[in-house]
């Protein structure tokens, strides 16, 4: 609310979407008509998401968590998914709009010609970077995930579903 590259980066975009039962509650005290099935966790998406990319054939591409993390879970979703067409870039690089980094990330996720970008470098960062990228990505979709691909590569536990629609899993 009070940072305003985030208020342009939500104004922005074609869909916005809960991702924690505490919001939920939130909203209920602000009287909008919010119930715990609108909270849609990544961890919960992901599984959706996969297998209809596999389906429809898309390919995804996720930019973000650590050099060696992302392209450890997406073998783990490929292994999962057979046929999933998914490649990664690690969240680790100067995002400086003209830097040569940020350039060559680029280059990378439009060669790939992705239909889905997942972006997982944290908030802000990640939603920063697609605010001042945006122009430049042709992905059909481009969801900001957070630590995604750090659950499904083990390097932080995954808490177990059943918590995410009780608005626990910060507990765990």
């Amino acid at each position: 609310y009070h940072e305003p590259k985030m208020r342009e980066f939500y104004a922005s975009a074609g869909y916005t979407h809960i991702d924690g039962l505490s919001l939920v509650l939130l909203g209920r005290l602000f009287g909008l008509p919010f119930k715990s099935e609108h909270r849609t966790g990544y961890m919960d998406l992901l599984p959706l998401l996969a297998r209809e990319a596999t389906r429809r054939q898309w390919r995804m591409f996720y930019l973000g968590s650590r050099p060696g993390i992302a392209e450890k879970a997406a073998r783990t979703l490929r292994l999962r998914y057979a046929g999933l067409q998914i490649s990664t870039h690690h969240g680790h690089f100067d995002t400086n709009r003209s830097g040569e980094e940020n350039q060559s990330v680029l280059a990378e996720i439009r060669g790939y010609a992705p239909d889905i970008l997942m972006v997982g470098m944290g908030m802000p960062r990640q939603e920063g970077w697609i605010l001042k990228n945006r122009k430049d990505i042709a992905a059909h979709a481009i969801f900001c995930c957070g630590g995604l691909m750090d659950f499904v590569a083990g390097e932080i536990p995954t808490p177990p579903r059943w918590l995410g629609p009780l608005g626990l899993e910060w507990f765990y």
